[in-house]
């Protein structure tokens, strides 16, 4: 498989670019991509089995299962990162190693625990992203690994892509029916 290959499998929808302009119907779609994530994701797993949630998206990708368990472990941080930035002059983040999260006991668990995470979390977003102000989307956040500051309004597009980013690497999964 060519590198051009992997990374398309890698990035099915292609890499977040941020808007040079950002209007309220971005931010709008964007709320409404994060609020559906929870239902997209139970809707491509709730009937799959024990061997369907094995199957991964690419050769050394993650599985349907660590897919999913990232994504609550993700979504939390990103309320945190939404919150402290509500909360504090210009926080520095704190990231944190998910290729090493993927590989935790808790990945191998049911999905159902993070399902019910995301759900929790993704009505709690909803509820905050909703009642940004203009001023308050323009506040920003210090993330260290990337050595550059995220405004909110960015950082929302950046986690609705990230919703569809993984809801494709779960389709595609499901297509391939592949454990590589």
């Amino acid at each position: 498989m060519t590198e051009k290959e992997l990374y398309t499998l890698k990035y099915p929808i292609g890499e977040f670019i941020t808007p040079k302009v950002i209007t309220k119907k971005d931010i709008e779609n964007w709320i409404n991509t994060i609020e559906s994530l929870p239902q997209s994701i139970i809707a491509l797993t709730k009937n799959l089995n024990e061997v369907e949630l094995k199957y991964k998206y690419r050769p050394q990708g993650w599985t349907i299962q660590q897919v999913v368990h990232h994504c609550a472990d993700s979504h939390i941080n990103s309320l945190l990162r939404f919150k402290l930035t509500l909360t504090e002059d210009s926080p520095i983040i704190k990231p944190y190693l998910e290729d090493k999260f993927a590989h935790l006991i808790d990945y191998n668990e049911p999905i159902d625990s993070s399902i019910s995470i995301l759900i929790g979390v993704h009505k709690k977003l909803g509820v905050l992203l909703k009642s940004l102000t203009e001023q308050q989307l323009k506040l920003e956040f210090v993330h260290p690994e990337h050595g550059k500051r995220f405004s909110l309004e960015e950082t929302i597009g950046i986690y609705a892509w990230h919703s569809n980013h993984h809801v494709s690497h779960i389709k595609q999964a499901l297509k391939f029916k592949s454990l590589y």
